[in-house]
């Protein structure tokens, strides 16, 4: 399968090299099946342990979340779920621009946004392990690389953004502003525990700073996909 071309983009919609760009979508399939992985093991990391058999199945942050917002909760391995998805439909030629949007958002926002609260919250993150900090750390960042990926397969359609903007606002405002059942359902920060009504505390400043963190990365990514969609329909 021949590589799609790479448009004279400018450097900040399209940062990486086109020898990197190219290497990252002749190996699709490798970079599907790690995301795959990952995947996998965030479902894990947020509490859906099938294994060890010796855990509860539904445990850590799913268990103190109502069960009618899990899908809003494990936001990272939703994201490298949708980044495998639109790597394997373009592979397949099933090309999917709603799914390639949802993945470029998801990347970029997720991608960002943990590196983030690492750094905001480092101490408080004491209790990982130097190799599960660095772990999260840079394997979120790969993220972001790989979200660059996704301008030489898609055209950015307005249509498929807005559905991209809905899910990933309709997530921050669950997030951090209107929980809807429960109590905000972002991934954990430090200092946040089961309050007496069995749901998350979020104290503040620590709630503050990453809904900032969150909904500026969404507005950020917003702009990156608008702007890739102008630029490719001014070379056109």
């Amino acid at each position: 399968m021949s590589l799609p071309r790479r448009e004279d983009l400018p450097w900040y919609v399209a940062p990486l090299p086109k020898q990197v760009e190219d290497f990252g979508l002749r190996f699709a399939w490798v970079i599907v099946a790690i995301n795959l992985a990952g995947t996998a093991f965030g479902f894990w990391y947020y509490g859906f342990h099938p294994l060890p058999l010796s855990d509860p199945l539904i445990t850590w942050q799913f268990a103190a979340e109502p069960p009618v917002m899990w899908p809003f909760v494990p936001d990272s391995p939703v994201a490298t779920f949708f980044i495998a998805a639109s790597l394997g439909l373009w592979k397949l030629g099933r090309n999917n621009e709603t799914v390639n949007a949802l993945a470029f958002f998801g990347c970029l926002k997720l991608g960002a946004w943990t590196p983030f609260v690492l750094l905001a919250f480092m101490e408080g993150f004491s209790y990982n392990s130097v190799l599960m900090y660095n772990f999260l750390f840079w394997s979120h960042l790969a993220m972001v690389v790989q979200a660059f990926l996704i301008h030489r397969y898609s055209e950015f359609p307005v249509w498929a953004i807005a559905v991209a903007v809905f899910w990933y606002g309709f997530n921050d405002l669950v997030d951090y502003f209107v929980p809807i059942v429960g109590t905000p359902h972002h991934t954990l920060v430090p200092a946040q525990v089961v309050g007496p009504n069995g749901f998350m505390t979020h104290p503040s400043p620590a709630h503050e700073i990453a809904a900032a963190g969150a909904v500026t990365i969404t507005l950020v990514a917003t702009f990156l996909a608008l702007t890739t969609r102008v630029k490719k329909v001014e070379l056109q």
